[in-house]
């Protein structure tokens, strides 16, 4: 099994920054891609960043500018850098890990979650 440990959120005023961690162990062996996605009570989960082993980086459109994600894959681990934190950035956030296996689409797996809250 593959286990991804998250750490770095916290509470911040609007416009200060966190750095988020995330941190995978076990059974790694073909990794696509690693990210971010955010979830709030009572609405759809949200994909905020992702980076492919080869370092191809992708970011929805509201973070695009403020946010920045970056790997280690020797370490198996990924960050999230966010500044200019936003009251609407207020979410869980999950770390993903996405790894080729016998099906064609792969498998998925994420993380126990970190919570960040903006607000003054």
């Amino acid at each position: 099994q593959v286990q991804l440990v998250e750490s770095g959120g916290g509470l911040v005023q609007p416009g200060g920054s966190l750095r988020l961690s995330c941190a995978a162990s076990g059974d790694i062996f073909s990794v696509n891609a690693m990210g971010w996605y955010r979830q709030t009570p009572g609405k759809q989960r949200e994909v905020v960043a992702t980076i492919t082993t080869g370092g191809t980086t992708n970011y929805v459109s509201s973070v695009r500018g403020r946010f920045t994600i970056s790997r280690d894959n020797d370490k198996n681990t990924i960050y999230l850098e966010m500044n200019d934190l936003k009251p609407a950035d207020t979410a869980t956030y999950y770390c993903y890990l996405h790894q080729s296996d016998k099906s064609p689409h792969g498998v998925n797996y994420w993380g126990q979650g970190t919570q960040v809250t903006v607000s003054s």
